[in-house]
């Protein structure tokens, strides 16, 4: 009996042990842009939703320019375009790969709305974007 009891133990333990350790690969924080990524917020703060992200990198390791840029029509300025939600179901700009077969559908609406609300349309962290809009000194400094 004793050693019943030590191989529950050794189980549970083992099982704890597994969701902690699954538990500290999950990331918890919310989606952040990272630098490069264009941030879309031409409607989306109007229609009550957190700006949309679009990992630029991560689309270009994967396509040419041309794909997106000339196959698509996004144009080469963030805001360029303006997209909303009727096009993209429509199968226009996002909606010509995200509709559930070449890429995830637009059902999964946070996977894409994951900005900070009121962050405006942009370049994130890019060098134009900072020297067309420096910030604000602080209070009493100039």
């Amino acid at each position: 009996m004793p050693s019943l009891i030590r191989r529950t133990l050794i189980g549970r333990m083992l099982f704890v042990g597994t969701l902690v350790l699954a538990t500290a690969f999950v990331d918890t924080r919310p989606a952040m842009a990272e630098y490069g990524d264009v941030i879309m917020n031409n409607n989306s703060d109007a229609a009550g939703m957190r700006p949309a992200v679009f990992p630029h990198w991560f689309h270009r390791v994967r396509y040419s320019c041309k794909v997106c840029h000339a196959d698509l029509g996004f144009k080469f300025k963030a805001g360029g375009n303006n997209i909303d939600m009727l096009k993209i179901m429509d199968g226009q700009y996002c909606g010509a790969c995200h509709n559930g077969t070449i890429a995830w559908s637009v059902e999964n609406c946070n996977l894409c709305h994951s900005g900070k609300p009121g962050t405006p349309t942009q370049v994130h962290e890019s060098k134009s974007h900072e020297l067309l809009n420096p910030a604000k000194p602080p209070v009493g400094k100039k």
